[in-house]
């Protein structure tokens, strides 16, 4: 079955691409297009999606906005926002309001059918600038009161890895360990985390500093 799709993005050109992007996909369909999101929650409700590609800059209500709308009445799309921004207020706003991804517009091209396919085995794909950006706002938080929830050594490995975007199947590479594995692995964490996605567990890692 098809992986039904919205387009929410105010650049005409952009839009138009990212469209053409998913009707040449075998995988996608196309369920709509718009260049702003003021009616984001009839469209979602009518349309039922499974992934929205969501600009965080429109006129109106703007991308985090709009997350914030539809994660108030569905927790199961995924979303993957598309930026330009390289400040990390925005992102970490993203992550907080229930986004699922996040893409910088100039990869768009190379990572989009990857990181689609991505969130819908329950990962959360970010560009490698957005991971960093994600890091260094990180970094300048100031530090919580200390809380490890009992994670292993490993499990903070892969929490952290995760933190930094980086895909199940790199993880494991990395670590030296299956897929599968890795996948038990993130299920202890969220237990021990008490989240129940991916974006919810890297929202955790990043506000209560628990990795390096």
């Amino acid at each position: 079955m098809k992986i039904g799709t919205i387009v929410y993005e105010d650049n005409n050109n952009l839009r138009e691409s990212l469209c053409n992007l998913i009707m040449f996909s075998e995988n996608l369909f196309l369920l709509g297009n718009y260049p702003k999101a003021d009616e984001v929650s009839k469209q979602v409700k009518e349309l039922q999606p499974d992934v929205i590609l969501m600009d965080i800059d429109m006129p109106g209500v703007n991308g985090i906005e709009a997350v914030k709308q539809i994660r108030g009445f569905n927790q199961d799309v995924q979303i993957i926002m598309l930026t330009v921004f390289d400040d990390t207020r925005h992102v970490l706003d993203a992550i907080c309001a229930g986004a699922s991804g996040y893409l910088l517009k100039k990869d768009i091209s190379d990572h989009l059918l990857e990181a689609i396919t991505q969130v819908q085995q329950g990962e959360a794909p970010m560009s490698r600038g957005i991971a960093r950006m994600v890091l260094q706002g990180m970094q300048q938080m100031p530090k919580p009161i200390a809380n490890s929830y009992n994670l292993t050594q490993r499990e903070k490995e892969i929490l952290g890895s995760l933190s930094k975007g980086n895909s199940y199947k790199l993880i494991g590479a990395d670590l030296n360990i299956s897929i599968d594995t890795v996948r038990t692995h993130i299920k202890k964490i969220y237990e021990k985390l008490q989240v129940h996605t991916q974006t919810e567990a890297v929202s955790k890692a990043i506000n209560e500093r628990l990795v390096p």
